[in-house]
């Protein structure tokens, strides 16, 4: 009487097993108001009915041959697995969407014995299953393939419920199901071809028939809920984490140098101390002294201590000018790669331009008296600041952690007016840069009375504005500056150096050093003092010149990247480092002279 009621009950909410809408007609006699139609043999207009008794009993009969029909089978009468003929064709009538499923699953034959460390050792095996291609399939997008792939998912959470209410038996049939499941797509990934309807259906109908099983074992959507919620904040705390080492780790990947450019540069600095006359000789005819100063010509500063990154720069520049022979390289680099440096310009000279190669140690004026920031970074609390990086920071914090920022050669490009006195206008290269497109006309450009010409970057979305390299929750800022102010990038900039000198850029940006001693003002790079010291003196270029992101964006636009006069590898995966990205290495290398015999020697590819 007790399923008798149950199924009442089930029938009164209008929901059959097959989906179908229409109320059961017995159940609908049976709602009907009226309480005295329980009395017997009385309905409640008063005319006699049939005895209630053979009604319960043919009511209870007709309802277990329904049951039977759609594949109940309590006594196990039917073999494992088969059930009528009738509830098979109900079966294939069952909805395949998954999120319907539980509303139309339908009971399926008990699992059959076997021994609990049989059971208990293939359900470990299932659970650890590796995530293969068959899971992340990525092949044609269809219907019936993301269904295999959500069976999946959801037999694999059974599977760990189920074990974790010690039911070994049907959790060995829920892992069972997501091997088949996996199989098929597997198969279907071989034969390139997309999972078909036949076959998603029937396996979405066994997975129906166990998670039905499940329900009736109170392993309720409640309780699968609950699982998915664990392991969806179990899987954000491990990605979190790994997200942290990724960061730490690049990090290191990026500040690390080269076996082979530790190789190059060694091999040059060994060939200068070797041959150093025979190199200044051959050095000093490729600066042409004459050029150096020379108004007329078009003059690029870079600032760097990677020799090969340099030379491309240099080949990019001259393979693109209209006028190769104008062009007058200025290169300033350290003193413990001055020799290689030389070397290599004295082996590899960029006819028909010219090249100047300077030690930044030999700039006498530039000391810690006269820059704040030589005096910041010598300071032991900023070294240590630097270099004591570890994964118990957060990432936004490790990025803040990089000795580049510890070298003088990121920050002389503040002083280039006291390194080349007499020169009107120069152009600053990044050494992470190739140049695709004569860069002359930024020669003749007028700057309308600024002092820099650069891209702004702040176009595409509102990341690169003021207030996200800078904090405006200091009054210094706050009164001075608008925190929405675009944004601009470093790395291909045109400067007027008689305009510098007319406003003293020099002066405002030893200010804002001073002011961010304790660098609470912003924390690293030379951006951020850059967007202060230029603020209302610089003039926006035109995107094409400066196409930014080739060393961290996947994806940037192919035409813009076509079209650009320079690209700009900034991020971590610079193109010499193993960490490049494929895409956009080839346009890098090409400019890479791979016949040179140090190149060869030291296996740079």
């Amino acid at each position: 009487m007790r399923r008798v009621k149950r199924w009442q009950k089930w029938q009164s909410a209008d929901t059959l097993p097959w989906g179908s809408t229409t109320a059961n007609p017995i159940t609908t006699e049976m709602r009907r108001p009226g309480k005295e139609a329980w009395k017997l043999g009385r309905s409640a207009s008063g005319k006699k009915k049939l005895p209630l008794v053979p009604l319960v009993l043919a009511i209870l009969s007709g309802t277990l041959f329904l049951l039977v029909l759609l594949g109940w089978d309590p006594l196990g009468v039917f073999p494992k697995g088969k059930v009528p003929q009738v509830a098979q064709k109900v079966a294939r009538t069952l909805p395949v969407n998954p999120a319907e499923q539980f509303a139309h699953q339908q009971a399926a034959g008990a699992s059959d014995s076997g021994t609990h460390g049989q059971a208990s050792e293939a359900i470990s095996t299932a659970l650890s299953l590796p995530v293969t291609e068959a899971d992340s399939y990525d092949g044609p997008k269809h219907i019936w393939t993301r269904q295999i792939v959500d069976q999946i998912s959801l037999g694999r959470l059974y599977v760990a419920i189920a074990r974790e209410s010690t039911n070994y038996h049907l959790a060995l049939e829920f892992s069972n199901q997501v091997k088949a499941c996996q199989a098929l797509l597997e198969e279907a990934k071989k034969s390139r071809r997309p999972v078909k309807k036949g076959e998603a259906q029937a396996a979405v109908q066994e997975m129906s028939k166990l998670t039905w099983q499940a329900r009736v074992l109170r392993y309720d959507p409640a309780t699968v809920l609950m699982k998915l919620k664990a392991q969806i904040q179990s899987t954000e705390e491990k990605l979190q984490s790994y997200s942290v080492q990724s960061t730490f780790y690049g990090q290191l990947a990026a500040e690390a140098i080269p076996k082979s450019l530790h190789c190059l540069g060694m091999r040059l600095t060994s060939e200068w101390g070797a041959k150093t006359d025979e190199l200044q000789r051959a050095l000093e005819e490729a600066s042409h002294p004459e050029r150096l100063e020379d108004t007329g010509l078009h003059h690029f500063c870079i600032f760097s201590d990677n020799v090969l990154a340099v030379s491309v720069v240099v080949r990019s520049t001259i393979a693109s000018a209209a006028e190769p022979a104008r062009c007058v390289f200025h290169v300033v680099t350290d003193e413990m790669n001055f020799g290689a440096m030389r070397a290599w310009f004295a082996l590899n000279p960029p006819t028909p331009a010219a090249v100047q190669v300077q030690n930044i140690a030999s700039f006498s004026w530039l000391n810690a008296d006269y820059s704040p920031v030589m005096r910041q970074l010598q300071d032991a609390a900023t070294q240590s600041y630097y270099f004591q990086a570890s994964l118990k920071e957060s990432k936004n914090t490790i990025k803040f952690r990089n000795p580049k920022y510890l070298s003088m050669l990121n920050h002389i490009r503040f002083y280039i007016p006291e390194i080349y006195p007499r020169l009107e206008k120069i152009v600053f290269l990044d050494d992470d840069v190739v140049v695709q497109k004569d860069l002359g006309p930024l020669f003749e450009m007028d700057l309308g009375g600024n002092v820099i010409g650069a891209v702004e970057t702040c176009l595409d979305s509102g990341f690169h504005r003021y207030h996200k390299y800078l904090n405006f929750s200091d009054s210094r800022l706050k009164d001075n500056f608008d925190p929405n102010a675009c944004g601009w990038a470093f790395g291909m900039n045109v400067f007027d150096l008689k305009r510098w000198k007319e406003v003293d850029i020099t002066k405002i940006y030893h200010y804002w050093q001073d002011q961010n001693k304790d660098r609470l003002l912003w924390k690293l790079g030379t951006l951020p003092p850059g967007l202060l010291t230029f603020y209302d003196k610089m003039q926006p270029l035109d995107r094409s010149w400066h196409v930014l992101g080739l060393g961290y964006d996947f994806n940037v636009d192919s035409k813009a990247v076509e079209n650009a006069a320079v690209l700009h590898y900034n991020g971590n995966m610079k193109p010499w480092l193993k960490l490049a990205l494929e895409r956009y290495k080839p346009i890098w290398t090409r400019h890479v002279d791979f016949s040179q015999p140090f190149i060869q020697e030291c296996n740079v590819h």
